[in-house]
């Protein structure tokens, strides 16, 4: 296919690239990651919900994987900040009866203390002491985050010498803010995997989507990167990453 031809299609992905919520749907099965975390988030999320526990997801997105639990709604709580699924929570989720409340700031959380027996945050923002804070005696905060070192090999690719946007976002570093703050540690796991790409439009339109990762990432500034990447996948079949992942379970 010719130069001119691949960048019109790319730019196209570039174009297309908005979501609500977190749906990846629109690259579903041109790209792959998190298939071999040595941990099963939902799994460990089950293992310490019950039916009678208060349960707030912090930074639910589109509250789409808070949904997939069907815990009762009555005993359910979810805050967002990110404006377009700030809506997307109202219309979604205060019709069921959850108590949804917009916040963007994890340090003030507009909860009573002690009000929650689990809190959750998966690939959000958390402050350790405003969580110690809310959680009853006894409670568990449960996160799955993104580190700071994750998709490092693709924006070298693309953004040679881009500065770590979240440097701090490793286990080490974690583990010993929460202990500070006064929790102990029930489980504490950090994992590099890979993360492939079958189809450089699927990876033009992931960039734009993760804009804090690839910073100023555009098809026209960054063509003969994206150029290179083409000739790996035709030689290869996929374009190879590394996503960086750490797991804590925390309790009060």
């Amino acid at each position: 296919m010719k130069k001119t031809e691949l960048k019109f299609i790319w730019k196209k992905e570039e174009e297309a690239a908005h979501i609500l919520g977190w749906d990846f749907s629109h690259i579903h099965g041109r790209y792959e990651e998190e298939q071999d975390l040595p941990w099963n988030y939902e799994k460990i999320v089950r293992q310490y919900l019950h039916k009678d526990s208060n349960l707030l997801d912090y930074d639910t997105g589109g509250g789409e994987f808070l949904l997939s639990l069907n815990h009762p709604f009555a005993k359910t709580s979810a805050t967002e900040g990110f404006q377009p699924n700030v809506s997307l929570c109202r219309e979604r989720l205060l019709p069921l009866g959850i108590d949804f409340k917009e916040c963007g700031n994890p340090a003030e959380i507009p909860y009573d203390s002690e009000t929650f027996d689990i809190i959750l945050n998966r690939h959000g923002d958390f402050n350790a002491k405003e969580l110690y804070r809310l959680l009853k005696k006894e409670g568990i905060f449960i996160t799955e985050q993104v580190g700071g070192e994750n998709d490092r090999d693709l924006v070298e690719m693309v953004l040679p010498g881009s500065e770590l946007p979240f440097p701090h976002l490793n286990l080490k570093e974690q583990r010993k803010a929460f202990e500070e703050a006064g929790f102990h540690i029930l489980r504490a796991e950090e994992a590099y995997r890979p993360i492939k790409f079958y189809d450089v439009g699927a990876f033009v339109w992931f960039a734009r989507i993760i804009e804090w990762e690839f910073p100023g990432f555009s098809v026209d500034k960054c063509f003969g990167a994206l150029l290179k990447m083409q000739n790996i996948i035709e030689e290869k079949g996929d374009v190879e990453g590394t996503i960086h992942r750490y797991l804590l379970v925390a309790g009060k």
